[in-house]
């Protein structure tokens, strides 16, 4: 939208403070160069349009606003004369996209001093060139600054899910190498009974009716029930009773093994009919080694496909050898961020899922809401810590309208008032010098509402902070930059 031409009056433009120490001389090289144009209410630029243009008013109404989702957030209105806006960084040339940065609209009629960017950028260098250094300086450090310190919270948070990958994985690969090195010894164990039984003066029959008692028994292990404590302890002493009436040595360290694989009183009476009493001890013996490498092959393979799901965990986490933007199911990327992460909650600190699993996949980059659900799932453990270490984090799934909102809510220290508004600032942070960098909170608000076009917020008092990510649940037409 072009404005109405209007006289330009350098005395006019000399009042405003962004010109009022040009010498007379510079003031009349803008007015030649700019112009002074009057629009009526309405837009004056879009956000992402080329920035062609420097407006700085001379009078009347502007507002600002930035395209947050679908909308459009009014971030500044003002009737104070000088302000400006556009193109600012002309004189950063091509070194940065040249778009403007904001909608510009005005709600009466307004004046404007318009100066083309290339002549801005050129006023600059001329009549500023130390400010331009320092102006190049500030702002291409800050960018490096911040491009660092983006890589060194990326890094930590690496660091934080390897110790707790590491210690996860730790656990079921030292049962199974445990389990291992038992199974080979019951196993061996078991060679030297049956050569035991062979070499006794026993009937093709009975040797018969060993084999199929063993395999009763394997059958047995795999559909052992799931017994109480209490069920188990009375169901040990009347195994145990059983194995000292009839003799077997050590009955009281041989009858734990069979009720934990779903052997009873009847069964051993089913045993001692189909053998001879003379080698009823050595058969429940056998016996004995056959559940005990039933029990460690279970063992060994709960801890294998743990470490399977761990590493399924992982690349679902880190979303290996998918594409970058898919529909994706945000408890799957909960639940193996939660895992991944599960080391640094630990014990103290109970875990609380309230899913709705009927919501659908949605639009998504399932990497970068992994990071988003690391940031605020570290700084519930931070807050929860602070408050004394234990407390519970609660993690919610429902559907709000249109969109798909993710709560955490934890029983930390909470966020004070004042610090609410600038939670989501660049380099902000309420933890300890050293423990944060300021820009967890930054990134997640990038990632949700630049790049998925949603919102982030934020609810806090003293033992209940809630962080709550709001999504889309179909795709938006603007193309996420």
């Amino acid at each position: 939208m072009s404005g109405q031409p209007m006289p330009c009056d350098p005395g006019e433009i000399g009042a405003l403070f962004l010109f009022e120490k040009l010498t007379p001389e510079q003031l009349g090289s803008l007015c030649s160069e700019g112009r002074v144009e009057l629009y009526q209410p309405g837009p004056v630029y879009a956000e992402g349009d080329p920035a062609t243009c420097f407006f700085v008013m001379i009078e009347g109404t502007v507002v600002l606003s930035r395209r947050v989702g679908g909308d459009d957030v009014e971030v500044t209105r003002t009737s104070q004369r000088g302000v400006y806006s556009g193109a600012w960084q002309a004189y950063l040339g091509d070194r940065v996209p040249q778009t403007y940065n904001s909608s510009m609209r005005v709600t009466e009629p307004t004046r404007f001093f318009v100066l083309p960017a290339a002549t801005f950028s050129d006023v600059i260098r001329e009549w500023f060139p130390m400010a331009l250094h320092l102006l190049e300086g500030l702002f291409f450090g800050q960018k490096s600054t911040q491009v660092a310190i983006n890589q060194r919270e990326r890094l930590l948070a690496l660091g934080s899910l390897s110790a707790g990958l590491t210690h996860e994985l730790n656990n079921p690969a030292a049962a199974a190498v445990r389990a291992t090195a038992t199974l080979r010894e019951r196993v061996g164990k078991m060679r030297h009974k049956l050569a035991v039984i062979a070499q006794g003066s026993y009937s093709p029959e009975v040797m018969a009716d060993l084999i199929e008692i063993q395999e009763r028994t394997a059958e047995r292990v795999a559909k052992a029930p799931a017994l109480s404590p209490l069920e188990a302890s009375d169901l040990e002493d009347a195994v145990t009773d059983w194995l000292d009436d009839h003799g077997i040595a050590e009955g009281w360290r041989i009858a734990p093994t069979f009720v934990q694989a779903g052997l009873d009183v009847d069964w051993l009476d089913q045993v001692a009919a189909a053998v001879d009493d003379a080698i009823l001890p050595s058969a429940i013996g056998w016996l004995n080694y056959t559940v005990e490498t039933e029990l460690l092959m279970d063992e060994i393979n709960d801890s294998t496909t743990r470490v399977s799901h761990l590493v399924d965990a992982a690349k679902q986490y880190s979303q290996l050898d998918r594409a970058p933007f898919q529909n994706a199911d945000v408890h799957e990327l909960l639940d193996s961020t939660l895992l991944m992460l599960s080391g640094k909650i630990g014990p103290r600190i109970k875990v609380v899922k309230e899913y709705d699993r009927a919501l659908p996949k949605i639009p998504a980059y399932p990497a970068e809401l992994n990071q988003v659900w690391t940031n605020l799932i570290d700084n519930a453990v931070s807050a929860i810590d602070s408050a004394g270490g234990e407390g519970t984090l609660t993690v919610r799934t429902a559907r709000d309208h249109d969109r798909l909102l993710v709560e955490f809510r934890d029983t930390g220290i909470g966020i004070p008032p004042k610090d609410r508004s600038r939670i989501f600032d660049p380099f902000f942070t309420t933890k300890p010098v050293g423990e944060g960098t300021g820009l967890g909170l930054d990134i997640s608000w990038r990632i949700v509402v630049d790049k998925h076009h949603g919102g982030i917020q934020v609810e806090s008092e003293p033992g209940d902070t809630r962080f709550q990510v709001l999504l889309p649940l179909t795709p938006v037409e603007e193309d996420s930059a």
